[in-house]
């Protein structure tokens, strides 16, 4: 969602590296960007509808090239439709300040009231000019920018990360958090803040992760951070091991397919350092979860939305069949309003690849609330929820640019399948020879990966997704461990390519669902070799009975044989087999949307991290 950028420099100048680190956050999903800087005892903002080619052109006259301070943002509308005028920046009018703001002020229209009551005058339909006004207002009675920024979020109910901008004796930049993420940095001649550290990496990687309720007030050379009661904040920096390669495209058209060619190595940073074969068990690095821990946990609550749930799905399977320890999941959204109660001992597993999904951090709270003993798999080492976490597996799987998560995914699963070993080992349901059987698997899924990977599977997915482009919908069908791979496989389709696609446990496709096959329906089925490939043969040839066209993936050559068409993955253990049989749904996804000339990584109406309910 929303992406903010923010710097100041005492020996150069920052709009370019203002729309540089716009365009690193492209990929978060947007509708309209703007910047604002301070140059000649004034703040100057320039914001448009669409894509940051749009703002570029507005900016091409130069006009704003020597500001040394100066914000940024991408907006994806929460209030107010797309257009100029709701874009960010907001000024307060005065030509003195502007601000960008990420997340939802609750209490909005109270306020708004309250400053129209006033005779402050709006121009646009968002919560977001409310609180630049509050700011404008404290800042106009002689405060410093800080103070103003303190005062001004004492009176806010809601969610925010924001960065404001100030003229004065010397520009002034200031940013705050409650909620949506936000990350500063200091070089020797500059400081600079972000919604996300990727837009940090070409200054430095030694970044500062803001705190809920803390400010963080920057100058050149200088990060400086408080709490809303103006008491300084001291926090070591953090380094951060991605380079700028890694969030490029390498080379591939798209960050989806470069990520989606990326699995095989992800699988191996996830899991290889982790595997303590000669013990048959999985050393995960930080404290929580040792034997004596894990031999305390009777129940697993698993919290997580969109495609991370479905990883918590299959996390389901594998910790309750290894680990024989119940295991509840529930969208992380609808957690929070059941009124959840938790059995004692239960640890609470909250899945993300951000570690800033709001519903997902929110449910963790409420969980360890509820006396749980809050655990995470996650990918940004210093995100919220890693922080909030007592034990956390980070999947190791590097920045992932396209709104469509795949190799976050499969690194999730990676993820859940260690966890279950090191759960069955510590409880004793699993010995040691039976935990190197499991592990020594994991190993051997990198070159089917690889294998799977191939230019002629490629060219058969290709080839398929071509032959259905004018299809109105599909259904995907899985059972067991593939069920959620069934639910992966439609959701990637619906994200990119815009067509309505279900995935359903195929056992339950006769309750109800089978109506809506017709001949011609192309049907998705994932059958690989195990125990319910039977099962899923069946359902194949209630399908076929109705006329619907099976395209069958999985390792299972019987189900492969009865249906219309295939695509072919190796043979793995049957707890693995999600893995790779993914990667050809991703690929189908991918060439689908290729072709019916959609925006792959950016997705319409989408953000990569959604840091609002």
């Amino acid at each position: 969602m929303c992406g903010i950028v923010g710097g100041i420099s005492s020996s150069g100048t920052v709009l370019a590296h203002l729309v540089e680190g716009l365009r690193v956050l492209e990929y978060r999903g947007y509708d309209s960007c703007g910047v604002a800087v301070a140059e000649g005892g004034s703040v100057t903002v320039r914001r448009k509808v669409g894509r940051l080619a749009e703002l570029e052109r507005v900016l091409a006259d130069g006009a704003l090239g020597q500001a040394r301070a100066g914000i940024g943002h991408t907006r994806w509308a929460t209030h107010g439709k797309p257009s100029d005028e709701n874009a960010h920046p907001h000024s307060d009018g005065s030509g003195k300040l502007a601000l960008v703001h990420n997340g939802i002020i609750e209490n909005y229209l109270e306020l708004r009231r309250e400053l129209i009551a006033e005779g402050r005058k709006f121009h646009s339909e968002t919560d977001t000019e409310v609180l630049t006004l509050l700011v404008g207002r404290e800042y106009d009675l002689g405060k410093s920018l800080g103070d103003a920024v303190r005062a001004a979020l004492a009176r806010v109910r809601g969610y925010y990360a924001i960065a404001v901008i100030s003229t004065g004796a010397s520009p002034a930049l200031v940013g705050a958090r409650h909620g949506p993420p936000l990350v500063a940095a200091q070089t020797s001649d500059g400081a600079w803040l972000a919604s996300d550290v990727l837009a940090l990496m070409p200054h430095t990687r030694d970044v500062i992760y803001i705190e809920d309720g803390e400010v963080v007030e920057l100058s050149p050379g200088k990060v400086a951070i408080t709490n809303l009661a103006g008491e300084p904040v001291t926090r070591v920096p953090l380094r951060i091991e991605w380079d700028a390669e890694a969030a490029s495209k390498g080379g591939f058209a798209h960050h989806m397919l470069k990520e989606i060619f990326e699995q095989p190595d992800v699988l191996a940073r996830t899991a290889f350092d982790r595997i303590a074969s000669v013990h048959g068990d999985v050393a995960f690095e930080g404290a929580g979860w040792d034997d004596a821990l894990l031999k305390r946990i009777k129940r697993v609550q698993v919290i997580a939305c969109g495609t991370a749930l479905h990883a918590g799905m299959i996390a389901r399977y594998m910790i309750e069949g290894l680990a024989r320890v119940p295991v509840d999941f529930d969208f992380a959204s609808e957690f929070r309003y059941r009124e959840p109660c938790l059995a004692p001992d239960t640890l609470a597993l909250a899945i993300t690849q951000s570690g800033e999904t709001a519903d997902t951090l929110a449910a963790l709270r409420l969980a360890r609330e509820l006396g749980a003993y809050p655990a995470s798999i996650c990918n940004a080492i210093g995100s919220t929820v890693v922080r909030e976490s007592e034990a956390t597996i980070l999947t190791h799987a590097g920045p992932e640019i396209g709104v469509a998560s795949t190799k976050a995914f499969t690194a999730q699963v990676v993820a859940a399948f260690l966890l279950a070993v090191r759960l069955a080992r510590a409880r004793g349901m699993i010995d040691e020879a039976r935990g190197r059987e499991l592990l020594d698997d994991l190993r051997r899924l990198r070159p089917r990966m690889e294998g799977l990977l191939s230019d002629n599977t490629v060219h058969r997915v290709r080839a398929i997704a071509e032959r259905h482009l004018k299809a109105k919908g599909f259904f995907f069908l899985g059972r067991g461990l593939n069920f959620p791979i069934a639910l992966e496989g439609a959701l990637k389709l619906k994200e990119i390519s815009y067509v309505h696609a279900e995935g359903y446990a195929a056992g339950e496709m006769k309750h109800g669902p089978i109506a809506l096959i017709e001949p011609g329906m192309p049907v998705v089925v994932i059958s690989s070799t195990g125990r319910v490939t039977d099962k899923v043969r069946s359902n194949i040839e209630q399908v076929k009975a109705r006329g619907g066209h099976v395209i069958v993936i999985g390792s299972d050559a019987d189900s492969r044989s009865l249906g219309d068409e295939s695509i072919e993955v190796p043979e793995a253990s049957e707890w693995l087999s999600p893995v790779l049989n993914v990667i050809p749904l991703q690929l189908f996804a991918y060439h689908h949307a290729l072709m019916r000339g959609c925006d792959i990584d950016k997705p319409r109406n989408l953000a990569k991290s959604v840091t609002v309910e």
